[in-house]
């Protein structure tokens, strides 16, 4: 199983930070929501970015 972003929408402060950081451009800041794009490649750069550790990564190795 990969390891992949997930969010915890209740810690979002919806800053845009993880879409900034992100190399391949796969996140999206919609209205007041962040979503994923097919084209993430589970990098967790995002992840690291989040100031409110509202992006994790999830799953197994």
């Amino acid at each position: 199983m990969t390891r992949k972003p997930a969010i915890d929408r209740a810690f979002c402060m919806h800053c845009g930070a993880c879409v900034g950081a992100c190399p391949e451009n796969a996140l999206s800041l919609e209205e007041v929501w962040i979503e994923f794009l097919s084209n993430c490649t589970n990098c967790g750069i995002c992840a690291r970015a989040c100031p409110s550790g509202a992006i994790f990564m999830e799953g197994g190795k």
